[in-house]
C-alpha cells in the first residue's frame, strides 16, 4: 500500500533505521571488541552498497516512502496517472496540452523550476487546462544523487518557490531527476511536505525513438493504479520524421487506456 508522508514529520524507513542501528552496532565493535573491525567493517561496507542499489533504482521504498502506483482507493476506480517530465518545452507542450485536451484526459507535469522561470506564461496554461505542475528539482542535474542534504534541500526548495510563485499552487509531488537519489532526500522532502512519485512504468522515451516499442512498454499488463512516465522535455525523436516521440505516443497511449476503460487523473485527484 502506499502512504504519504506526514506533514513536516519524518519517519525513517525500517531500512533506514536498521541501517543506523548496524553503524551504531559497528562503532561499538570496534572499540570495545577491536579485533572485531575487519567484520564491522565488512559490515559497513556492505551497507552502504545496499543504501547506493536503493537509490539507483527509482521505484525503491526502501529509503522512504515512494509513490510507484496508485492509492488502492485511486486503483479500484480504474484511475492511471500520466506523468510528464522534463518541461515546460516551448515547442512541444503546447501540442502535448491540445493532444490531452482533445482526449478530455489530465495529467501531472513534473516541471524543472529553471524552465519555469523561463516560460511561465506556459506553466500557467499547464495548470489553466487541469493539470497540476509538480516539483522535478531546479536545475534537473545529473549530480542530484551525489548532494549532500543542504545541497538537496536548496535545490527542491528553490523549485518550489519559483513553480509557486508562477502558478499560483504549491507542488505537492517530487520526482527525482532520473529517479536516482540517496538517503538525504526523505527528510528533505517531509519537512517540504511533498510526496516522492516514480512509476509503475516507463517506455525510456528520452533515447528511444520508436513509437511502437514505447507504446508496448507503458501498456503491457495496463490496469488501475499505473502511475506512467513520458518526456515533454528531453523527447526522443521519432525515427524518420523526427517528431517528438510523445506527441506520437500520448495518443496511442490515451487509445488504451480508454479501450481498457481506464481513467486518466493527476497524482494530485488520486490522493484527495
Amino acid at each position: 500500500m502506499q502512504r504519504t508522508l506526514s506533514r513536516g514529520v519524518w519517519r525513517p524507513s525500517p531500512f533506514v533505521v536498521a541501517s543506523a542501528a548496524l553503524h551504531l552496532a559497528a562503532g561499538v565493535a570496534i572499540l570495545a571488541r577491536p579485533r572485531f573491525w575487519p567484520l564491522s567493517l565488512s559490515a559497513v561496507i556492505a551497507d552502504h552498497l545496499v543504501l547506493t542499489a536503493a537509490g539507483l533504482w527509482p521505484r525503491s521504498r526502501l529509503l522512504g516512502s515512494n509513490w510507484t502506483r496508485l492509492p488502492p482507493a485511486a486503483a479500484a476506480r480504474g484511475e492511471v496517472a500520466i506523468t510528464i517530465d522534463d518541461g515546460p518545452d516551448p515547442e512541444v507542450t503546447p501540442r502535448v496540452l491540445s493532444v490531452l485536451k482533445s482526449h478530455g484526459a489530465s495529467a501531472s507535469f513534473f516541471c524543472v523550476g529553471s524552465r519555469v522561470q523561463r516560460h511561465p506564461e506556459l506553466a500557467r496554461e499547464i495548470q489553466s487546462q487541469g493539470h497540476t505542475v509538480e516539483n522535478h528539482s531546479y536545475r534537473h542535474a545529473h549530480s542530484f544523487s551525489l548532494s549532500g542534504p543542504g545541497s538537496i534541500h536548496a535545490e527542491i526548495e528553490r523549485a518550489q518557490e519559483c513553480i509557486e510563485a508562477r502558478v499560483g499552487t504549491r507542488p505537492r509531488f517530487f520526482r527525482a531527476p532520473a529517479g536516482l537519489r540517496n538517503p538525504f532526500l526523505d527528510p528533505v522532502l517531509a519537512r517540504l511536505q511533498l510526496q516522492l512519485a516514480s512509476w509503475t512504468r516507463r517506455g525510456f522515451d528520452t533515447v528511444n525513438g520508436d513509437v511502437a516499442s514505447v507504446h508496448r512498454r507503458l501498456t503491457r499488463g495496463l490496469r488501475g493504479g499505473d502511475i506512467l512516465l513520458l518526456h515533454d522535455g528531453n523527447a526522443a525523436r521519432v525515427r524518420g520524421s523526427g517528431a517528438p516521440l510523445i506527441l506520437e505516443v500520448l495518443p496511442r497511449l490515451l487509445d488504451s487506456v480508454a479501450e481498457a476503460s481506464l481513467r486518466p487523473v493527476t497524482l494530485r485527484a488520486a490522493l484527495d
